[in-house]
């Protein structure tokens, strides 16, 4: 596939910077007028999600809510965040990252040697300022220099340019042999597509299934990019496979079929509700679904003596998904998540390994070739 320049929103750190400059200006002028500083970020519990028809994903409605330092319940929490924005304009001016849990331990001191209290007490009180603060400031946490763990890997034609800890290193993920590249936290600063030759990318939910298509190089057969998330795609993840759809790469994605398998492809295509905020720049509502499904056992004879017994949790998955209208609009997924609801069964990827350990490249193969997807 032709290399397509990419658009993307992607501020410098000194352009980050500013925004938490002027966040701070913005309250040391309050405090000259005689006014109380303030800070205001939208909501993101459940109450303020809504689903946005018109870009296919998950997103924080427009409540707000508003922090003053002279109010005796929001004085500590204020200051709080003052000092989380402070501490990561430092991180920008130096260059340095850290991860989530370091940021507060950077922060956790005591107020004062005549106070025995301690700014942060526990990561928890840190965490949600971060997400204020990408909020408020329009952000991701990497931008501000903050790391989560890496999770995932990739194999196939594309090649990366990676800019890092003042060094510049290529990365071919044609040869990163049996072990794949690990896709990092923040795919963004710093982060440069070279190339991309792929016809479509491949998200398989399981490493170990990963690893089965990898040993036969699939990637290099069918001529795509092979996505294991290890699991729930992390953030970084889910922003390299947004990166790839913005390259007009189709984005197949093949999971278990049960509880997990599908909350992990509703979140990369639709994204979470605990990150709403981030809409457009993590979810991909042009992804689809290639497997396994609850149709893939009248199909292939071998499957119906694999099935397992469905738990409570997905069958209760199942019902709660065919309550979300973005879901039930599609009659594909009713189908099939009405089949779980009749037949208590589910099943999982691994399974097509049943007849021959080859067999799970046979049926991607097939079912991608002739486009049987749910959308």
């Amino acid at each position: 596939m032709a290399e397509k320049k990419e658009k993307t929103k992607i501020d410098s750190s000194a352009e980050i910077a500013d925004k938490l400059t002027n966040l701070g200006e913005a309250m040391i002028k309050e405090i000259n007028a005689n006014q109380s500083p303030s800070f205001e970020t939208r909501l993101r519990g459940r109450g303020n999600v809504i689903y946005d028809e018109a870009i296919g994903c998950l997103r924080l409605g427009e409540k707000n809510e508003t922090r003053t330092f002279v109010n005796v319940g929001q004085a500590k929490k204020f200051m709080q965040t003052v000092a989380v924005a402070n501490k990561c304009k430092k991180f920008l001016k130096e260059g340095a990252h850290t991860s989530i849990r370091g940021l507060f331990y950077q922060l956790k001191f005591s107020l004062g040697e005549d106070l025995d209290e301690e700014l942060f007490s526990e990561q928890s009180e840190s965490n949600p300022l971060i997400e204020d603060l990408e909020v408020t400031l329009d952000v991701k946490r990497e931008d501000l220099n903050l790391n989560t763990d890496r999770k995932g890997v990739v194999a196939g034609p594309m090649t990366l340019k990676d800019k890092f800890g003042g060094g510049e290193v290529e990365i071919d993920c044609t040869k990163q042999g049996r072990s794949g590249w690990m896709i990092p936290s923040d795919v963004d600063n710093g982060m440069e597509f070279k190339s991309v030759d792929a016809d479509y990318v491949l998200v398989v939910e399981k490493d170990a299934i990963w690893q089965r298509l990898n040993e036969e190089r699939y990637w290099e057969k069918e001529n795509c990019i092979l996505i294991t998330p290890k699991g729930q795609a992390s953030r970084g993840c889910r922003r390299l496979i947004r990166r790839l759809a913005n390259k007009k790469l189709p984005i197949i994605t093949f999971c278990d079929c049960d509880a997990w398998g599908w909350y992990i492809y509703w979140a990369i295509k639709t994204g979470s509700m605990n990150l709403a905020y981030l809409a457009n720049d993590i979810s991909t509502p042009e992804a689809r679904f290639v497997g396994v499904t609850m149709s893939d056992i009248k199909k292939y004879d071998f499957l119906e003596k694999l099935t397992i017994k469905a738990k409570d949790i997905d069958v209760k998955r199942a019902q709660e998904m065919l309550d979300y209208p973005w879901i039930s609009r599609h009659k594909d997924w009713t189908r099939e998540l009405k089949m779980v609801l009749d037949t208590k069964k589910k099943i999982e990827q691994d399974a097509l390994q049943g007849p021959r350990l080859s067999f799970v490249g046979e049926y991607l193969r097939e079912k991608i070739g002739k486009k049987e997807f749910l959308s």
